[in-house]
């Protein structure tokens, strides 16, 4: 029996994956730096609240990741 594989749905599937790995990276990294600046001493609150944002959206993109893979989550 021949298996036919949707090569756009695919490619589609990767883009997204990769993208999407690569703006939590940076969101990650983000905030890992404005920490920093914040310990410095450099950066007082305004630091904070951007780490601490960075860190939230992290969050909520591996949570609406987990929501999308797991199917008794949204069924």
């Amino acid at each position: 029996m021949p298996m036919n594989v949707d090569w756009n749905a695919l490619g589609i599937v990767a883009g997204v994956g990769i993208a999407s790995t690569v703006v939590l990276v940076a969101l990650f990294c983000v905030g890992i730096a404005a920490w920093g600046r914040r310990e410095a001493g450099s950066g007082g609150a305004a630091a904070l609240t951007g780490a601490v944002s960075c860190f939230a959206l992290c969050a909520a993109g591996v949570l609406y990741g987990l929501y999308l893979i797991v199917p008794q989550l949204h069924g």
